[in-house]
Formats: structure tokens, C-alpha cells, sequence
């Protein structure tokens, strides 16, 4: 069953230990503004999965942070979300993954299970069709073919 969320508000999403981030809620209008943004549809072919996974995350992030806590420069100040502070922000690899586990694959659970097969009756064979033809003869082994040359 499909569970509506209907609070449209945004909500914080823990990261890492001490850094948690504001998120929009992740909407239709979210993903297409994301989807047409223009580092997102420059993404050459043949570029790898997990570098367009990066370029989409990071122009997702941009548009869904509003504020965040525990992230500072390199002088440990606090810094506010910018362009360039959350592109860096999602280049630390934990954040990333976090990111997408927390916030981006919830967004995208529901297209994943509209791609996928309708649950097989139980038992190993169960529902199974056969597709190939009986096997006719004998069988021969390996040693008995490499002698019949």
C-alpha cells in the first residue's frame, strides 16, 4: 500500500554524527527542476553511473538544503549553505552516501518498484514455463568427446 505523507514540510536528515542538514521535501516539482538543471542534462555519454549519480546529487542538493548544523571551513567557523559549500559538502563520501540513502532513494523507491516483476507463486518452480526441449540421446563427457576427434 502506498502510504501518503501529507505534512509538506521540510525536515532535518542526520548525516553524520554532529552534521544534519534541512532538507525541502522531495517533490515531483523538485526532481523535474533537478532533472533540467543544466549541469544535469550536460552530462556527456559514457559518463560513468556513479559520476552522474555526483553531478545529479549535488544539483538535488542544492536546491533541497535550506540550512544545515555542524559544517564549518577549514578554520572550524560555521559556514552557511552556498553553491560551493554543499558541491564540497557532498564531495566527503559519507555524506554522499548518506545523502542518498536518507533522502534521494526514498524519492525513488517508488520508481524502482513500478521496474520490477510481480512476485513468483512459492516453491523453487513454482509457475515456471519450460523453455527448453527435452535432452534426446546420451550424454557424452568431456573425455569422451576429446577421444571421438
Amino acid at each position: 500500500m502506498l502510504t501518503l505523507d501529507l505534512i509538506n514540510e521540510p525536515r532535518w536528515h542526520d548525516l553524520a554524527p554532529g552534521v544534519r542538514v534541512l532538507l525541502r521535501p522531495l517533490t515531483t516539482a523538485l526532481m523535474v527542476a533537478t532533472r533540467s538543471d543544466p549541469e544535469v542534462e550536460a552530462v556527456p555519454d559514457g559518463t560513468s553511473d556513479e559520476e552522474r549519480a555526483l553531478i545529479f546529487a549535488k544539483a538535488l542538493a542544492r536546491r533541497a538544503v535550506l540550512d544545515w548544523e555542524g559544517v564549518g571551513d577549514a578554520e572550524g567557523n560555521v559556514i552557511d549553505p552556498s553553491t560551493a559549500a554543499i558541491d564540497a559538502l557532498l564531495d566527503i563520501w559519507p555524506i554522499f552516501e548518506a545523502f542518498q540513502l536518507v533522502y534521494v532513494s526514498k524519492g525513488l523507491l517508488l520508481e524502482q518498484e513500478k521496474n520490477v516483476s510481480a512476485p513468483s507463486p512459492n516453491g523453487p518452480s513454482a509457475g515456471a514455463t519450460a523453455t527448453a526441449r527435452p535432452a534426446t540421446g546420451r550424454a557424452r563427457t568431456a573425455q569422451a568427446a576429446q577421444t571421438s576427434r
